[in-house]
C-alpha cells in the first residue's frame, strides 16, 4: 500500500476579503499569533509525514517561496547575537532541501483547477490536499488522524467533515452519510452548495483531503460550476462513481481564516494554548471585557 507523501497547497487566492492588508502581502501570510497561516498548515503536513510540498501560487505570491528558504543574513545576525532560540525556531519550520515545488495558477479558475496545476509534481500517487484558509486546532493534527483512518481503510479517498448548522450548508460543499466505520463512514453522494431543503446531510467538508491520483484525468476535461469555477467537489463526484470515497469526523475545532471573525478567533484560541504568553493573555481579554 503506497504511503502519502506529497501534499498540495492551493495559494494562488487574491485574498479580498482582507484588503487592504492583502494588497501587497498574500492572505497566507496572515500571522496567527507569530506563525503565518501557511506555516500553521504546512506544520501539519509535516506532523502527519509529507515528505513533498507542493504550493500551487499566483502573480505577487513570491514571498510564501522566500519563507519556506534559508534567510542567510538574518541568521547570521541572530547567530551573532546569541539568539539562539530564535535561531532553532527557524531552521525548524524550515522543510528540507529539495522537498518543496511551486507552480503558477495564472488564472483564478477555481480549486479544482488549482488542484490539476499540481498534477505534473503529484504524479502517479495518492496525495493530501490542505486548504490554508482552514486552520484546525487539534493533537494530533486533523491529517495525521486522517492518515492513520486511510491506512485503516486501505486506501481509497477520504475528506474531513464537520457538522454545521443545517441552515448553512448552502455556502459549502455536503456529503450523504453511508456505513459507518469509526470516525470515517461511507460517502453515499457529494452536493455542492446545496439548498439547505436538499442537502443530504448537515456535515460539511472542511479543507482536508486524501485523493487518488485518478482525479486528475476527470479535472483533464473539466465542466464549470456553482460560481462559474471548476469545483473540486465536482470532480470527486464523478470519481466516486468508480472509486471508493469516505468522509472523516476528525477530532479539533476548526477556524475558516478566510473570514475576519475566524482569523481572529484564530489568534484567541491559538494564543490560549500558548504557555508562554496565556496567562498574559487570558488577563488582557477580561480587562478588555470588563
Amino acid at each position: 500500500m503506497p504511503k502519502i507523501r506529497k501534499a498540495v497547497f492551493p495559494v494562488a487566492g487574491l485574498g479580498t476579503r482582507f484588503l487592504p492588508a492583502t494588497k501587497a502581502m498574500p492572505k497566507e501570510m496572515l500571522t496567527v499569533v507569530d506563525r503565518p497561516l501557511i506555516q500553521h498548515v504546512v506544520d501539519e503536513a509535516r506532523e502527519a509525514g509529507i515528505e513533498h510540498f507542493v504550493f500551487v501560487t499566483g502573480r505577487n505570491k513570491g514571498v510564501i517561496e522566500d519563507h519556506f528558504d534559508k534567510q542567510i543574513e538574518l541568521e547570521m545576525t541572530l547567530e551573532s547575537r546569541g539568539k539562539s532560540r530564535q535561531l532553532r525556531e527557524l531552521e525548524q519550520a524550515l522543510p528540507g532541501p529539495g522537498s518543496t515545488s511551486f507552480t503558477r495558477q495564472q488564472a483564478p479558475l477555481g480549486l479544482g483547477h488549482a488542484v490539476w496545476c499540481a498534477r505534473d509534481l503529484i504524479g502517479d500517487e495518492p496525495f493530501a490536499l490542505l486548504l490554508p484558509d482552514v486552520l484546525v486546532q487539534s493533537k494530533p493534527g486533523c491529517l495525521k488522524q486522517m492518515v492513520d483512518a486511510w491506512e485503516d481503510l486501505g486506501g481509497g479517498n477520504l475528506v474531513a467533515v464537520e457538522e454545521i448548522d443545517p441552515a448553512k450548508v448552502s455556502d459549502y460543499g455536503v456529503v450523504g452519510v453511508g456505513e459507518e466505520k469509526g470516525r470515517a463512514f461511507g460517502i453515499t453522494g457529494m452536493v455542492e452548495k446545496p439548498a439547505p431543503a436538499e442537502a443530504p446531510s448537515n456535515l460539511i467538508i472542511t479543507g482536508r483531503y486524501i485523493l487518488e491520483p485518478g482525479i486528475f484525468d476527470i479535472l483533464d476535461n473539466p465542466e464549470k460550476g456553482a460560481g462559474g469555477e471548476i469545483q473540486i467537489t465536482d470532480a470527486m463526484i464523478k470519481l466516486m462513481e468508480t472509486r471508493p470515497f469516505h468522509g472523516f469526523k476528525f477530532e479539533g475545532r476548526t477556524f475558516d481564516c478566510g473570514s475576519k471573525v475566524g482569523f481572529l478567533a484564530a489568534n484567541i484560541a491559538f494564543a490560549l494554548e500558548r504557555p508562554d504568553i496565556e496567562p498574559e493573555f487570558r488577563q488582557v481579554i477580561a480587562d478588555l471585557l470588563d
